[in-house]
């Protein structure tokens, strides 16, 4: 049976699911709506980048009622949104109806990629919560993995296929809110917000042998200006801050950097761009979101003993080299299995790494009076360069022959950074309460 913080951990993280099918499940249908709408390859972009900018807005604004109502509120919000987006997006005709739901999912996957994994954190022990933080990244590659399955499965239904790819996301949309019900809220934000004799029950249930001691220590971590009580208005952009903010908006950037979404994206494009056929392009997606939910399944079990930055290392010099492969193929002008085999070998080792990785170490390296503003800075910074990776990937690829080359290449040079930066900056975290990290980087 399930220890209570995993069980709790593991509910959290379901957001991370819907989160990953939310993003992916366009890579089936992106084809058909074009043609449905007639679209550019600008509004193409667009319409498939479309909920990114819902991400945008949903990273940045979800840490004003995280901080405000409480993580727990928030997560049960996000599920309602994924309800909408789910029964929106599968049943309107119009072009602007359905950017209208797909923002609004996109909301929910921005503010899930903040408030879910900022809860795990701050509920999880120390020596689990690599584990439990990653399940949330566990369960985005599942979420993938699911959608990239369904949208195989369903492609033959005829001219509204596209409609019951996007309507199977009810389902564990529904599961997710119902099971938010049974979860506690965040003992670390009711103590911040003067609510301590609420937080005891938590944490004794959660397995903190010295209650008091960590009430002590949380207490003694905050930084905040004077305010009504339990009110706390600590401002993020200050000097003391400047490492962690560069950190995570530099590991945010070059996770997109890597073009990872647009790869998830338009993944049956780019293999018929490799010469496969439309039934072997969505079946070649498949495998690669298997590769994706393995290699994180088996970076999980080690995240904890080798730490973040090891398997950021490894991932970077991987990343490197397969993106630079299939930037060759493209330059060829031939493709076929080598393109896939490429892709697999690029999707293990982000999975094994930077996928792990990001979401866990944004959420720890901001101290408990800044870690929402700081979650959301991060998240906002990986969305909006998201949004800009596919938005523009159709444009390139579409206008030069040499698109899919150009945009491996850049790809390619962007890991061999992020091997650079994460070897020479990246401080290193595993085995160290969310406290001991913030007195390590000298934030007091």
């Amino acid at each position: 049976m399930l220890s209570y913080p995993v069980r709790i951990a593991l509910i959290a993280a379901l957001g991370g699911f819907l989160f990953g099918f939310e993003t992916v499940v366009i890579s089936g249908a992106e084809k058909t709506l074009e043609g449905l709408w007639h679209l550019n390859s600008f509004w193409h972009g667009f319409t498939v980048a479309s909920s990114l900018l819902g991400t945008i807005a949903g990273a940045i604004l979800a840490s004003i009622p995280a901080k405000k109502y409480g993580r727990k509120k928030v997560l049960q919000t996000i599920a309602i949104m994924f309800i909408v987006a789910a029964i929106g997006c599968a049943s309107v005709s119009a072009w602007a109806l359905f950017i209208f739901f797909r923002i609004i999912g996109g909301v929910a996957v921005g503010a899930s990629s903040v408030v879910a994994p900022m809860y795990i954190s701050e509920i999880a022990p120390a020596k689990l919560r690599g584990r439990l933080a990653g399940s949330f990244q566990v369960n985005i590659v599942a979420g993938i993995m699911i959608a990239f399955l369904t949208n195989y499965l369903l492609k033959d239904l005829g001219d509204n296929a596209w409609r019951w790819m996007f309507g199977v996301m009810l389902a564990p949309a529904v599961i997710f809110f119902i099971l938010l019900r049974t979860i506690p809220e965040s003992p670390r934000w009711l103590i911040i917000n003067d609510r301590a004799d609420q937080a005891i029950p938590v944490m004794q249930k959660i397995g903190e042998a010295d209650v008091q001691g960590a009430i002590a220590t949380i207490r003694k971590s905050l930084h905040e200006k004077k305010g009504a009580p339990g009110e706390h208005r600590e401002p993020l952009f200050q000097r003391r801050y400047l490492k962690p903010i560069l950190y995570a908006m530099l590991l945010a950037m070059f996770n997109q950097l890597s073009g990872i979404n647009a790869i998830l994206y338009y993944a049956p494009r780019i293999f018929e761009m490799a010469g496969f056929d439309k039934n072997d392009s969505f079946r070649q997606s498949v495998y690669v979101g298997a590769a994706n939910l393995f290699f994180t399944l088996l970076a999980m079990t080690v995240i904890d003993k080798f730490g973040r930055k090891k398997l950021l290392i490894i991932g970077s010099v991987g990343m490197t080299v397969f993106l630079a492969l299939t930037a060759y193929v493209f330059k060829q002008g031939a493709g076929g299995s080598n393109v896939l085999y490429y892709l697999i070998g690029f999707i293990a080792f982000f999975a094994f790494s930077q996928g792990a990785v990001i979401w866990v170490f944004i959420s720890e390296i901001f101290p408990n009076s800044v870690r929402s503003q700081g979650g959301s800075l991060g998240g906002a910074t990986h969305w909006v360069m998201a949004a800009i990776i596919s938005w523009t990937f159709p444009i390139i690829v579409e206008g030069s022959k040499y698109g899919g080359y150009y945009s491996f290449v850049f790809y390619s040079v962007m890991m061999f950074l992020h091997l650079l930066f994460v070897w020479r900056v990246l401080p290193e975290t595993k085995g160290r309460t969310l406290e001991e990290i913030q007195k390590e980087l000298g934030i007091q």
